[in-house]
């Protein structure tokens, strides 16, 4: 029996699973589309996508499957400062430049996510909820996004970053705790106070807000499902889980790492986008992330830019070493298959909780 919520059945769901959104490559048109189609909600992860790239995989999307799906981006933010000395920043990195065959690095364009124009084409998308993280939304943003009908979700590591998106009008909060791979969501203080186990965050942010919670960080399987639900939330939003689908984005290299990892494998690293972001520790993190990291990486989207030539390089060249491997602590639970397949699989695990608990709870 499908497991339903109110949360749910707003949005025309059979199963109360989100497919993280995996800006970057890693959720495919396919992959969507599967998560879709097996009454799950997948998600385009649009925030390095400019508006051309935006549109055609949205079609791509809408092509193969009816359902409702949705799009992501981050909050806009504020351009980086100056940077006093980039040269130890470009130093650090310099050897795997060479390594990989590439020309000596340089200091990337401070750049612009373009957000307005990335929400221009997000609203014509077709997509049926809109989700952003790293901050809130400008209410003009709010507005049109509510304007065109579409669920409205927004990223908190804390209640009272719960509480503000609330305030500013969202119609859900995605709660990341601290077992959560990618990159933090923090926004209200300094990251590491955001740094909230799911089982203690959930239901503390449950308690706070009237929206409907969804709780994301370490669930793989039913039985995190089934905790999730048991702590108030509607739904759950998983990442990990999907990276290693067949329909996956990501390099055969990075799944490969996703599966032979341990829980105790994965850290916390500004190394590959001068942002907070947790991820399979590797030799380029290592390295990188020595006891001077400070000086030696450029602030979020430079140090982004810095690294992108080579995980692009090194994803084409299957050196693992190399990438950017997002990932939460629950990789032990990671399993290769379809995600048609991985959607019901998660469906028959949580009801099998629920029914185990339903009978050690029964009355006598």
């Amino acid at each position: 029996m499908p497991m339903q919520t109110v949360l749910t059945q707003r949005l025309g769901l059979t199963q109360p699973i989100i497919q993280a959104p995996l800006a970057g490559g890693g959720d495919t048109p396919e992959l969507v589309a599967a998560v879709c189609e097996a009454g799950a909600l997948g998600f385009i992860g649009a925030a390095y996508l400019p508006p051309l790239h935006i549109i055609e995989a949205a079609r791509a999307v809408r092509a193969r499957t009816a359902r409702p799906f949705g799009i992501n981006l981050f909050a806009p933010l504020p351009a980086p400062g100056s940077i006093p000395d980039p040269q130890p920043a470009l130093a650090r990195v310099a050897p795997f430049y060479a390594e990989l065959g590439l020309p000596p690095p340089a200091l990337p364009a401070a750049g612009d996510m373009a957000f307005d124009e990335q929400l221009t084409v997000a609203l014509d998308s077709g997509a049926a909820v809109f989700s952003f993280t790293f901050g809130t939304l400008p209410p003009s943003a709010i507005a049109a996004i509510k304007g065109r009908g579409m669920f409205l979700m927004g990223t908190a590591t804390t209640v009272e970053e719960a509480i503000a998106l609330e305030r500013a009008g969202v119609d859900a909060v995605v709660t990341q705790g601290s077992e959560a791979g990618g990159h933090r969501g923090t926004f209200a203080a300094p990251f590491e106070m955001g740094m909230v186990g799911t089982l203690a965050l959930v239901p503390q942010v449950v308690d706070a807000v009237t929206v409907p919670v969804i709780a994301s960080g370490g669930i793989m399987d039913g039985r995190g499902i089934a905790a999730a639900l048991a702590l108030g939330a509607s739904a759950v939003q998983m990442g990990t889980a999907f990276l290693t689908c067949d329909e996956a984005g990501v390099p055969p290299a990075y799944k490969e790492a996703i599966l032979r990892a341990r829980e105790h494998e994965t850290q916390l690293t500004r190394a590959f986008s001068g942002r907070p972001a947790r991820g399979i520790v590797n030799r380029f993190m290592t390295e990188v992330d020595r006891a001077d990291a400070t000086a030696a990486i450029l602030p979020f989207p430079l140090q982004n830019a810095l690294t992108r030539p080579l995980r692009n390089a090194a994803a084409q060249q299957g050196q693992a070493d190399c990438l950017s491997l997002w990932a939460g602590q629950g990789v032990r639970l990671a399993r290769r298959q379809g995600a048609a397949a991985l959607i019901a699989r998660l469906a028959h695990e949580t009801e099998a909780v629920v029914r185990r608990l339903a009978m050690l709870y029964a009355p006598s």
